[in-house]
């Protein structure tokens, strides 16, 4: 097996050590997320601070991003799998036990920073350890195990809470985390590369040499990134806006959440055999769509089946920001190229739901809403122009 994803055991192999751990481990962190501001504002924190200190997980991720690719690359990807595990377990039970609200923000940081080592080094490991030929359905399978646990950790986490309190989630997150490392462990070691550099990699040389295809195919991906995250912030709101309540704005989301559960190894096929653009173009144009025809739909009926229809959009694109990514890489730095990769990216995932708050501050939300729209069509052309599918290989 090549370092460039060369013949090997097939993919579905990794199943008990790469999806299974991830499964795992999600559900405990999804089953903290919604929990975090409520032990905040329990150890005396306000309002602000308790969404303060929620942000700081997705700042961690943002600031961990470049840092996650020199330690994969110092360390490789199966010893910092298992190495952010471990962090994410005493993070877990630094906030269980958290005396005060600082302590919390801390642990919930590094908690971020853990979870930028372990989406990158998961999708290092893929891209090496899984034949071209079923990248995309493998990359597409960790984005849907991503999405599983979103949906299954809150629920799980609400079981827990009420049986034995808001600590006791944190203690159980912590455990899956331990028993993700435990089974990461099982992890086949990945084979060296072919032509070892006479020269240390650094981080800076490699996002020089690649700044073309993050400011080309890597602004396409944000900018697919961006309109995926709208739809968090943005369904809500207009539910609000037209007078649904909190149970149906739930269904409703529920339902476009659903749909796109169910679609990601779907998209994963067809990238696989017809390409990326075919999964990754369609996506964009159902996602945009729906967003600049949103503020026609003034029933629960219609805004369902402008959700629906996102849910589409969003599932069948599942794994491909990562899959474009990945096909972009080099043999000799992947690490850094995919944490410049997951930098980019993650400018967009940020900028959804920040630029929406900026438009509704100064016009009305079908403003916005158009303006997502507009971005998400856009992009689709963009991602047309700027994609290039890999080169076929022999296996």
């Amino acid at each position: 097996m090549s370092s460039d994803g060369g013949s090997g055991a097939p993919w579905r192999s990794l199943t008990t050590a790469i999806y299974l751990p991830t499964a795992v481990s999600f559900i405990g962190f999804g089953a903290i997320v919604p929990l975090v501001p409520l032990t905040a504002r329990a150890l005396g924190a306000s309002v602000a601070e308790a969404a303060l200190v929620v942000a700081l997980m997705g700042i961690g991720g943002f600031v961990g991003a470049l840092p996650a690719g020199v330690i994969a690359d110092r360390f490789g990807e199966k010893k910092s799998l298992v190495g952010a595990l471990f962090v994410d377990v005493s993070c877990l039970l630094v906030c269980a036990f958290a005396p005060n609200t600082w302590v919390l923000a801390g642990a919930v940081f590094v908690t971020g920073l853990s979870g930028a080592m372990l989406s990158l080094a998961r999708q290092s490991y893929l891209t090496v350890a899984v034949p071209l030929t079923h990248r995309a359905r493998a990359l597409s399978t960790l984005g849907g195990v991503f999405r599983i646990g979103s949906l299954l950790g809150p629920l799980m986490g609400a079981a827990v809470v009420s049986l034995w309190g808001l600590q006791a989630a944190y203690l159980v997150a912590a455990g899956t985390s331990l028993l993700a490392a435990s089974v990461t462990m099982a992890l086949p070691d990945l084979p060296m590369p072919e032509h070892e550099p006479d020269q240390p990699v650094r981080m800076m040389q490699v996002l020089r040499q690649h700044a073309h295809t993050y400011a080309t195919a890597g602004v396409g991906a944000a900018a697919l990134m961006l309109v995926r995250t709208s739809r968090d912030a943005l369904l809500p709101l207009w539910c609000e806006q037209i007078g649904l309540d909190a149970t149906a704005t739930s269904l409703v989301f529920a339902l476009s959440s659903g749909i796109d559960m169910t679609l990601f190894y779907l998209g994963g096929s067809v990238m696989d055999r017809f390409g990326r653009r075919w999964v990754s173009v369609p996506a964009m144009v159902i996602m945009g769509a729906c967003f600049a025809v949103l503020p026609l739909a003034h029933s629960v009926l219609a805004v369902a089946l402008f959700a629906a229809i996102l849910g589409l959009g969003n599932g069948i694109s599942a794994g491909v920001v990562m899959t474009i990514g990945s096909d972009a890489s080099p043999a000799i730095g992947r690490p850094q190229f995919l944490a410049g990769w997951r930098l980019t990216t993650g400018i967009g995932q940020a900028a959804g739901p920040l630029l929406i708050t900026a438009i509704a501050a100064v016009a009305p939300l079908g403003v916005a809403a158009l303006t997502i729209g507009a971005i998400g069509l856009t992009g689709a052309g963009w991602l047309w122009r700027w994609v290039r599918e890999p080169a076929a290989q022999p296996r």
